[in-house]
């Protein structure tokens, strides 16, 4: 009876050490409201988080909202909102709650509260731009952001949603030991900050734009450590963004590389196999992680393009469909040994 009392004990204080994760705040008595300011978004509660828009010259046709990865912010959508404004697209982007520009850098924000931020930031521009198509584009971690807030009972405001790298590598496709692993370091070691060790890094690789690495290497927005507690909740994200995915009501796209070394095929594969009836996909050879900032972007650019014009046309790339269901690849390593990487 004494050693259960001992394992009980430890693991009732074990569980009292919750992951932090950032909740929505209390507005001031003066608060005007969610808007959109010159390079700030000021949400549903008052937190003001980092705005980056790119415009064309005349009023847009379109508009996308980017929600980018983890340990990325807004800017990285630079490269690709400045082609689509080429389009006659205008592009808006904003830092998630701990990254980039936004308070409480590196600490996690709960899914739900994330979801909201993107339903008013939505909302926000659509009221800018009201005779516009409105498109949501999320990467990766955004993607998962994106898929848990359109398979709520409240999507948002918007005429398509685009998935790029897509996040889908939730609890359930993790084993039992990975799992247990997290989740006991999350609840005794959470905040303590991760860096990839060296070995990982030089072995994988986000995009085949050298020199964008390296702009974002030196970007003092970035975030280079990820604490063991936003591992823990991007988990849980990524499974809430997978259980969204059949629920999605609006014309969806999926774009992923064959070559991304930071979402694993198999999760992917098996998504593709989920998604609603009438969705797309492509799948891009010599594609890596970050598609829209890799040398060969304009293939996934155009076909973004293409999709949020007429979801039901044929895209310009002629990119083959993801692969549907499991497929037998090389063994990766798992979310829960290594600190993710900018993009993820």
């Amino acid at each position: 009876m004494r050693p259960l009392l001992v394992i009980l004990a430890v693991a009732l204080l074990v569980a009292a050490c919750a992951p932090a994760r950032q909740l929505a705040g209390s507005p001031e008595i003066a608060f005007a409201g969610p808007r959109l300011e010159t390079d700030r978004f000021v949400s549903f509660d008052g937190a003001r988080l980092g705005l980056s828009s790119w415009a064309p010259d005349a009023e847009p046709w379109a508009v996308i909202v980017a929600v980018h990865g983890i340990n990325d912010y807004a800017e990285g959508f630079h490269l690709a909102g400045r082609a689509w404004a080429e389009q006659g697209i205008a592009t808006y982007a904003y830092d998630g709650r701990g990254f980039g520009r936004s308070p409480r850098r590196g600490v996690w924000s709960d899914p739900d509260v994330s979801a909201e931020d993107l339903r008013v930031f939505t909302a926000l521009v659509r009221q800018r731009h009201p005779d516009a198509t409105v498109a949501v584009l999320g990467e990766s971690m955004g993607a998962a952001v994106a898929l848990h807030a359109f398979g709520s009972d409240r999507p948002p405001a918007a005429d398509r949603l685009i998935v790029t790298a897509p996040a889908v590598w939730g609890w359930r496709t993790q084993p039992l030991l990975y799992r247990t692993t997290l989740w006991l370091a999350a609840h005794i070691a959470g905040p303590y900050a991760l860096t990839p060790p060296r070995w990982v890094t030089r072995d994988r690789r986000a995009s085949d734009n050298l020199e964008e690495l390296r702009r974002m290497g030196r970007d003092r927005h970035m975030l280079f450590q990820t604490r063991i507690d936003a591992i823990y909740g991007l988990v849980e994200l990524m499974q809430r963004g997978s259980d969204g995915l059949p629920r999605v009501r609006v014309p969806l796209l999926m774009l992923y590389g064959d070559r991304d070394d930071m979402v694993p095929p198999e999760p992917v594969f098996a998504a593709a196999a989920r998604v609603p009836a009438g969705a797309r996909t492509a799948h891009y050879q010599g594609g890596h992680h970050l598609l829209l900032r890799d040398l060969g972007r304009r293939r996934a650019l155009a076909d973004i393009v293409a999709f949020v014009r007429t979801p039901t046309n044929p895209l310009p790339s002629g990119a083959s469909p993801i692969p549907r269901g499991a497929v037998a690849s090389p063994p990766r390593e798992n979310v829960a040994e290594t600190s993710p990487s900018p993009g993820l």
